[in-house]
């Protein structure tokens, strides 16, 4: 897998992850680690570009859900049981992690998986990086 990062301003600061190939047991780990380090650069917000993903697996779900509760832990809002509430409610949508642009069999992976009921997912770049903020 192939991973650069750009970093966009708007109303916050975006770092967008432009991730290539297959996300899985290969390469979660590395976009684990570039996320780390982004976070601890400074990053709050993170936007995975998924245009170029052709798989994700049961690895890659990981790696997802990794980078929505790293940041998760350090917003000061609402408790996890409040956020697990809302998840099940259909009205939480993190406001620190989106994803953009999945491919069909992608976006049918993270229905699948659950992760559409808590991750805003664009179609559009310019949508997506307003939607932060």
């Amino acid at each position: 897998m192939q991973i650069h990062t750009s970093t966009h301003t708007g109303r916050v600061p975006v770092t967008v992850f432009h991730l290539e190939g297959d996300l899985d047991m290969e390469s979660y780990e590395q976009l684990q680690q570039q996320a780390t380090e982004a976070f601890e650069a400074g990053s709050r917000h993170m936007l995975l570009d998924l245009s170029k993903v052709k798989y994700v697996s049961s690895s890659g779900l990981r790696a997802i859900h990794y980078i929505f509760t790293m940041l998760r832990a350090k917003d000061p809002g609402e408790s996890d049981s409040e956020v697990r509430a809302q998840i099940a409610a259909g009205t939480y949508h993190s406001p620190n992690l989106k994803l953009l642009k999945p491919s069909s069999k992608v976006s049918q992976v993270l229905a699948a998986a659950g992760f559409d009921m808590f991750l805003e997912i664009h179609s559009d770049l310019r949508t997506a990086l307003a939607s932060f903020g």
